[in-house]
This record gives C-alpha cells, sequence and structure tokens, in this order.
C-alpha cells in the first residue's frame, strides 16, 4: 500500500529557542513524501532524492511512530521524499519532511488523525531525530497550516493562527554553509530572551513584520552572524527581513514592486536567492492507500 503527502515550508516570525514561544509563516516552497508500505517488519527504508548524502534518521523515526501509533508492528516501509528546502540553512526542511512523512505513512494505513495529533507526531520524530533543539512546534505548524502561527512549544499550544498576506513576496538568500541544530549555542540565544519577548509580543498582537525583524537581529547577533543582508533588504523596500531559524538562510518580506530591488542587493552576498510566495493552504494527502508501483519511485 503506498500513500504520498505534500507540506509545505516555513519562515520565522520569532524563534521559540530563547523563550520556549515561537511564531512562523508559511512559504509555497515544499516537500513531498512517498511510503510504500512492505511486510519487512520493523525495516524502514529512506531515501532523500534532493539531497542524498543527507541523513535519513527522521524519516525512520517519523515512520516508526506512525507504525507503532496503530500497532502495526509487523510492516516496514520504503520511503522517498524530495523537496526544493534547502536543508540546515533554518527554512523548516525538518519540519516539512516529518510532517509530510507521517502524512503519508497515515495515507499509506489507511488511517486518519486529528491534524494537530498528526503535526505533534512528527515534533517527537524530530526531538527524537535530534533536528531541533525546542521541538519546533510552530514551524511544524506553519508547515502544516500554513498561514502565520504564534505557539507555546513547551505546552505544545497554538496561540494565534489567522492567513498571511499573501501579497507580500518572499525572497530568501541561502548560503552556502549549514548550520546543525546540534552545533548552535542555546545559552547565548538565551542571553537575548528579552529582546526575542518583545518580538513575541509583537506576534501575539498581530505585528508580525516588525516582530520578524527584531527577532533577526537578536538571533543574529547571539550567534555571530551578520545582520548586514537584512539590513539591506530593508534598506530598499523591504517591509520585514532577518534570520530564518538558526540560519544561515536570511528572510525578507517584500511588495511585488520591491522584490527587483531586493534581489539586486544581495546580488552582493555570497549565496543563492530564492524568490517564493506566502503559503496558506493545509498540508494533503495526494495518494491514498493505492496498491501499485509507480515505476520511477519519484515524488
Amino acid at each position: 500500500m503506498i500513500g504520498e503527502a505534500v507540506v509545505h515550508g516555513a519562515g520565522t516570525i520569532v524563534n521559540a529557542i530563547a523563550c520556549g514561544k515561537g511564531s512562523a509563516f508559511g512559504v509555497d516552497l515544499w516537500t513531498k513524501a512517498r511510503v510504500e508500505l512492505t511486510d519487512e517488519a520493523g525495516v524502514v527504508e529512506g531515501r532523500i532524492l534532493n539531497d542524498p548524502e543527507e541523513d535519513t534518521g527522521l524519516i525512520r523515526i517519523a515512520v516508526r511512530k506512525v507504525l507503532e501509533k496503530f500497532n502495526f508492528h509487523d510492516y516496514g516501509a520504503r520511503v522517498v521524499t524530495e523537496s526544493n528546502i534547502p536543508v540546515s540553512r533554518g527554512l523548516k526542511s525538518s519540519s516539512a519532511a516529518a510532517n509530510a512523512v507521517v502524512l503519508a505513512t497515515l495515507a499509506a494505513l489507511g488511517k486518519r488523525m486529528d491534524d494537530v495529533e498528526v503535526v505533534l507526531l512528527g515534533v517527537d520524530a524530530a526531538i527524537e531525530a535530534g533536528v531541533t533543539v525546542t521541538g519546533a512546534f510552530d514551524d511544524a505548524c506553519a508547515s502544516y497550516f500554513g498561514g502565520v502561527v504564534v505557539t507555546d512549544n513547551e505546552k505544545r499550544r497554538i496561540l494565534r493562527m489567522e492567513p498571511f498576506p499573501e501579497e507580500l513576496r518572499v525572497v530568501i538568500l541561502v548560503p552556502s554553509e549549514k548550520i546543525r541544530k546540534k552545533g548552535v549555542n542555546v545559552k547565548r540565544m538565551k542571553a537575548m530572551g528579552s529582546l526575542v519577548e518583545a518580538a513575541l509580543e509583537l506576534a501575539l498582537r498581530g505585528d508580525y513584520l516588525r516582530a520578524m525583524t527584531l527577532n533577526g537581529l537578536a538571533y543574529s547577533a547571539s550567534l555571530g552572524l551578520s545582520p548586514e543582508a537584512a539590513v539591506r533588504a530593508l534598506e530598499v523596500g523591504a517591509a520585514a527581513a532577518g534570520l530564518s531559524g538558526t540560519g544561515p538562510a536570511t528572510v525578507a518580506l517584500v511588495p511585488p514592486e520591491k522584490v527587483d530591488e531586493v534581489v539586486d542587493a544581495w546580488s552582493r552576498f555570497e549565496g543563492d536567492i530564492m524568490l517564493a510566495g506566502v503559503n496558506n493552504e493545509k498540508a494533503k494527502v495526494t495518494v491514498w492507500g493505492e496498491s501499485h508501483d509507480k515505476g520511477d519511485g519519484r515524488v
């Protein structure tokens, strides 16, 4: 039996590491997952088509958690994921992958769960895989539900959720280096707690743009990363800009008429520039419990 799902990416409004609460918004980058159940009990094989050298631990743990949830201990799985979200740049690749694999596994089993329970299974898998510091409930919710969310990551509660303005374009500066969550200095980030709490208060009031910029400056300082790209984007007309997650990617929210100016300003920085839109759509199953072979195994 085969299940497939597609989930979108997200960008940071407020990183939850410093104070346990965070905010994120949906971005129309995507991750697709294809899960084929097998009769090899407990054997889960994973492939990441867009980054074959990446560790597949998160994929295997996410599948196992779903199988355990429904006591399907006699199953194994072959999993293929494909994504245009750069890995370990702060663009929620892990949250999107966990959501997509959990949803595709449920589809293969022909099972349904409450949306928040789906997200929480993915969060638990991400924690076990060591790809998140806080569990990234905010990132996982923005990835799964779309729109913008503010969450209490420690209590795993959604504090605010609504559509995000689609007229803004998302411009992303993606440096070549990766930042792994296991390598970040949590103590330094928590030292910026008062500034991050101020950003969170802005987000709770719906002032997401100022919250995003303030958060980016605070975390850039604590991580020793230059905020120059964000400042340059703001200088030429971005509505908000800042470090996403623990970086190193910088994300700017930009009025359409200012996109070319931000791209031109960022052409002087090292890294690739990606253009995307805001995503307000929920994750979805694209293949539900079908029994067939797709040939090339792509998703």
